[in-house]
């Protein structure tokens, strides 16, 4: 927004700027879980192959390992977080729009 009509519409808009550069580094931190989940499993594999262990049995193995299991509860906490600041974040853009139409000064 170039100018704001109030301090109030102005304070909505900061605050949902400040929600969304929360959201997008939660949402940075879930992809980073999500790599480290796709390289363990990788690394898993390679390593239940050289020992001649069949690839399901791997993926097996992966899946219940304390490192699978913690890289993807950071995935599903961090995705939880940017979504929850991503929503408020909404709903504080959308003040700010009201406030800029006039709602905030009936």
């Amino acid at each position: 927004m170039p100018a704001f009509n109030s301090e109030e519409e102005r304070a909505a808009w900061a605050l949902a700027e400040s929600l969304s550069d929360q959201a997008r580094t939660m949402m940075q931190q879930a992809e980073a879980a999500l790599e480290t989940w796709k390289l363990g499993k990788e690394m898993n594999r390679l390593r239940c192959e050289r020992r001649g262990i069949s690839a399901s049995d791997a993926e097996i193995r992966w899946a219940e390992s304390a490192n699978s299991k913690n890289a993807l509860t950071d995935n599903s906490f961090h995705v939880g977080l940017a979504t929850m600041y991503f929503g408020a974040a909404t709903a504080n853009y959308s003040r700010a729009l009201y406030l800029r139409s006039g709602g905030g000064f009936r």
